[in-house]
């Protein structure tokens, strides 16, 4: 696609053409005809602007010559539906038509080739499918854009022979089937000046004879599966501004004759294996973006990329290049970003990079870069991304740069860096993370870090920090990682400490630090790892702790005493209480024993004394076991009288039911068990009339908080959890046969109960990949087909049918549910999230969130990055869940390969395979022949909506109608459940990898 800069260009340039060419001036009445197709496209397309009793030539992006309507503009106007081209193709003086960016589906059907006056035709950017028509009628056309759609089949390469006028093709972002060679006919169009051809299954090398094609402007390649040299031919294209040939299995060097595109603005030939030296770029003066990160090129960057004037942006990582940066580069332009991470580079940073001001991210880590940071960059306001880990760079941090207004991270760890972090930190609002470990800062941490409040990570271990950590930490409230060990800090742990509730790694460990461990601590309720070890710990572990869910816990080499708290005594953490001699448990291996004997020579009045007050105890046990034995019996033989006298429940419907509180609340118990999630348990009640009722019960308090802590946190009276409120807001306003009822919920002062209608086949995922649920049956792909439809259709509704767009955030095969008929029901809203409406006349807001939350396998890739969730991060999960329902395979599987996961797995194999027949070949082998086609259908929409970039995948209103049409060849009943508009897309060849301009973290 076009880059920002060359679409500013390349727009009105479109523009300017296209209307230059007809007369805008009033146009006199059209005929009754031409008003009749426009109210039909009206009708079609829903164009509530047209009214029936105007005239054609006045309706908005309509333009008439001579009294006929002669171009038809409705780019961009939101316009949703499928064209009806057989009538507008009617229109005998209709020379443009441009219908780009909509919403619109359906296939192109054979009837555009009426259009034979045509000289512009526009249907980029929808939901387009199905196979392209011969286009060898319109033999006028000039322009012609169908990419960003999902065409299949092979293109019809031969139309383009009958085109002798077309300066612009734009065909990419399709998933084409994959050609045998670069398309000939393509060769042979030597008016073109715009050729877009990126991601559209593409095969075989770039043939010389594209040097014949020299009026080229944009040449577009990408993505493709092109191979070989790139040849010395392209030299010839000298009015080539624009060239992408990233993502490719190109080889060889950088092609002689390269420098002759002296014309050349943008170059992206980056992720290729591509080698060589890069001295051929010395004569590209013209360049404004420089992409060939990925790659094999080695030697030095040549000097002359410092005297280039329009040069903003470059990016070179992951090569092995070596020598000197040009230290004049950036220095004429506004310079946005350079990457030049993990090669070889040595000398200094060039110092003159943010001299416009425009600088928004150097990224130089993982070099050899030498001397200290430019003190030019502390006044570089516009920074974001600092990054320079992994060099020999010293000296004195610039003082400024702590505190630059809009930096994000600053990375400069494992360098020799010396001098204090500058109190002004405080005043950058915009950082998240503080990565210094590994050099020779010194001084106090300062007590100002507390107003930098958008901190997430604080990397400082191993430097020369002394003094106190500062209490005014207790107010990064979004702090996850405090890492400090391998200082000098002294004094005590900051009781703040427990005010940051977003913890989830603490490390302070190897400092000189005194005192007792903070009972707050034990309010870090995310905290997952904690290491105290080797300072000058004392006292006693405080109980707190034990409520604490720790994968890691180090306290070892302290002086800590007393009994360990029995919730952290576990073989796990049995290295981590080594080295405190204080230290005692009851009948735990690891740690001494806290029985009196063991602390010095026997005593008999000891002895005694503690025979005493074993037998007292031991009389007291019995005691208290026998009433509460008696009181268990009493609660289970008049739980009405219990409930009523210790318990104030309080029901609140939301259908209509028969049933009371009591009869549920007695009903859950273990033997009635059924399930564990992740928000509560799940019981299975039989009402007694022949209707059974599931119900999750949500514990108001945290997990492991007990006794006074948990009394205090009841009386609160907002002491219901996060899962409840989410579930009982979400559902209790959802009407759908694909979204499980919730009948009621029933709360109490320190737990809540939610009752559901009962789905009695249990969830997809046990079907698909339990034992049990094979023992069952599974499921033959005729119901896995009906599984996806539905469950697709509830997630639609969830999006597009309510009032406020509804984002589950946690869609995945064990939330849906199976009812007898083997039906689905989107289930478990634990996660839910409302899309809070923006600003009047705004768009929808994409809500962030601090955790993230959802489950690994089925997470979209930008929601770790960017913490903010929309209706496309469901749609990639549910893409998910339809490959497990093709393939019949986890979303992990160990097959897959280190850090891969169903999607790039299919991705892999489609890429590597031949089209349909590698598809197949991902079935699950279960599926019967007659199926497969079907189902390779369903992989393809699971493929679609598991593309990177989220503005790449379809909508879920769109995923249905893909599903729909995917089952058109089905029973009758089947395609009468179905309904609904066809349209599918199949896809194949579409990388999950973004497209956009592209730099490291």
């Amino acid at each position: 696609m076009l880059p920002p800069p060359l679409l500013s260009f390349a727009v009105p340039f479109f523009l300017l053409f296209c209307f230059c060419h007809g007369d805008s001036s009033p146009a006199p009445q059209s005929g009754a005809d031409e008003l009749r197709v426009l109210l039909g496209l009206k009708a079609a397309l829903g164009i509530a602007a047209w009214r029936e009793d105007g005239h054609p030539c006045n309706f908005s992006g309509v333009q008439c010559t001579s009294g006929a309507v002669s171009a038809i503009d409705l780019s961009d106007t939101n316009v949703s539906g499928s064209v009806p081209f057989a009538s507008v193709c009617r229109l005998p003086s209709l020379t443009k038509l441009w219908l780009g960016g909509n919403n619109l589906y359906g296939n192109v059907t054979g009837d555009i080739a009426g259009c034979i006056n045509l000289e512009f035709l526009d249907l980029g950017s929808n939901n387009f499918s199905g196979a392209v028509p011969d286009l060898s009628s319109l033999r006028k056309l000039q322009m012609l854009n169908l990419s960003d759609n999902g065409f299949t089949g092979e293109f019809p390469w031969a139309s383009l022979k009958s085109m002798p006028s077309l300066f612009s093709l734009r065909i990419g972002d399709n998933p084409f089937e994959a050609t045998r060679s670069f398309p000939e006919e393509v060769l042979g169009l030597t008016a073109l000046k715009f050729l877009y051809l990126s991601n559209c299954s593409i095969y075989g090398q770039i043939p010389p004879s594209i040097g014949n094609l020299k009026e080229l402007v944009n040449l577009e390649l990408s993505d493709n599966l092109l191979y070989g040299e790139i040849p010395p031919e392209i030299g010839k294209l000298r009015g080539l501004q624009q060239l992408e040939l990233y993502d490719n299995k190109l080889s060889g060097r950088l092609p002689a004759g390269l420098g002759n595109l002296s014309s050349l603005n943008f170059f992206d030939a980056s992720n290729n294996s591509l080698e060589g030296n890069l001295s051929e770029i010395r004569h590209l003066t013209a360049l404004v973006s420089l992409q060939l990160f990925e790659n094999n090129f080695s030697g030095e960057v040549p000097q002359e990329l410092g005297d280039f004037r329009d040069l903003v942006n470059l990016s070179l990582y992951s090569n092995r290049l070596s020598g000197l940066l040009p230290q004049a580069l950036g220095s004429w332009a506004e310079f946005d970003f350079i990457d030049v991470s993990t090669n070889q580079f040595t000398g200094p940073i060039p110092p003159d990079m943010c001299k416009r001001g425009a600088m928004r991210r150097l990224l130089v880590l993982e070099n050899h870069f030498s001397g200290e940071i430019p003190a030019t960059y502390a006044n570089c306001t516009s920074l974001l991304r600092f990054r320079a880990n992994n060099n020999s760079l010293g000296g004195e941090v610039p003082v400024g740069l702590w505190s630059l207004p809009n930096l994000e991270i600053i990375d400069l760890s494992v360098n020799q860096f010396s001098g204090a972090i500058d109190p002004g930190v405080g005043k950058a609002k915009a950082l998240s993370q503080i990565s210094i470990s590994g050099n020779q800062f010194s001084g106090e941490l300062p007590a100002e870090i507390s107003g930098a409040s958008s901190l997430r990570t604080i990397d400082a271990r191993y430097n020369r920090l002394s003094g106190e950590i500062p209490a005014s930490i207790g107010d990064l409230r979004n702090l996850n990682g405090l890492f400090l060990q391998g200082n000098s800090l002294s004094g005590r742990i900051p009781s703040t400490l427990g005010s940051c509730s977003a913890l989830t790694q603490l490390d302070l460990s190897e400092n000189s630090l005194s005192g007792e461990i903070p009972a707050t601590l034990g309010q870090l309720t995310n905290l997952n790892s904690l290491n105290l070890s080797v300072n000058h710990l004392s006292g006693k572990i405080p109980g707190s702790l034990s409520s604490l869910k720790l994968s890691s816990l180090d306290l070892s080499v302290n002086q800590l005493e007393g009994e360990v708290p029995l919730g952290l005594a576990i073989k796990a953490f049995r290295n981590g209480f080594a080295a405190n001699r204080g230290l005692c448990g009851h009948g735990i291996g690891f740690l001494r024993s806290c029985s009196p004997f063991s602390r010095g020579p026997s005593s008999e009045r000891l002895r005694t004394l503690l025979a005493c007050m074993l037998a007292g105890a031991a009389i007291a046990i019995a005691i208290f076991g026998f009433f509460l034995t008696k009181r268990r019996r009493q609660r289970r033989g008049d739980e009405d009288r219990l409930i009523s006298k210790e318990r104030s429940w309080s029901m609140q419907s939301f259908r209509v039911v028969s049933f009371d509180e009591q009869k549920i609340i007695r009903a859950v118990r273990s033997e009635n068990l059924v399930g564990r999630g992740g928000s509560g348990s799940v019981y299975r009640v039989d009402l007694g009339n022949g209707k059974i009722v599931a119900v999750k019960h949500i514990w108001n308090c945290p997990d492991g908080v007990s006794g006074a802590s948990a009394s205090m946190l009841s009386r609160r009276p907002a002491a219901a959890s996060r899962e409840f409120y989410a579930e009982v807001t979400t559902l209790s306003a959802v009407r759908h046969i694909n979204v499980v009822k919730l009948f009621c919920s029933i709360t109490s002062e320190d737990s809540s109960l939610l009752v559901y209608e009962y789905l009695p086949n249990g969830s997809l995922w046990d079907r698909l990949h339990t034992a049990e649920g094979r023992k069952l049956g599974g499921l033959d792909w005729d119901a896995r087909y009906e599984v996806a439809v539905g469950a697709s259709r509830g997630l639609e509704y969830l999006h597009h049918g309510c009032g406020r767009p509804v984002v589950h955030r946690d869609v995945k095969s064990s939330n849906i549910l199976l009812d007898e008929s083997f039906k689905p029901r989107i289930a478990d809203f634990g996660l839910a999230k409302i899309l809070q409406a923006a600003a009047a006349g705004g768009p929808k807001d994409a809500s962030t969130t601090h955790v993230v939350a959802g489950t690994l396998g089925y997470l979209a890739p930008e929601y770790a990055y960017t913490m903010r969730v929309n209706e496309k991060c469901d749609v990639y999960s549910f893409g998910v869940v339809l490959m497990e329902l093709a393939t019949g395979k986890r979303p992990i599987e160990p097959e897959y390969g280190e850090n891969k996961d169903i999607v790039r797995w299919v991705y892999d194999k489609l890429m590597v395979g031949n089209g349909e027949a590698s598809a197949v070949e991902l079935v699950d082998p279960c599926i019967p022949e007659g199926r497969k086609e079907e189902a390779v259908k369903v992989l393809r929409i699971g493929v679609r909506c598991t593309m990177r970039l989220p503005s790449l995948r379809p909508s879920m209103r769109a995923v249905v109608q893909m599903l729909e049409e995917a089952g058109d060849g089905r029973s009758p009943r089947s395609t009468a459940a179905a309904g609904g508009t066809s349209m599918v897309k199949e896809v194949c060849g579409y990388s999950p990898k973004d497209q956009t301009l592209r730099v490291s973290p």
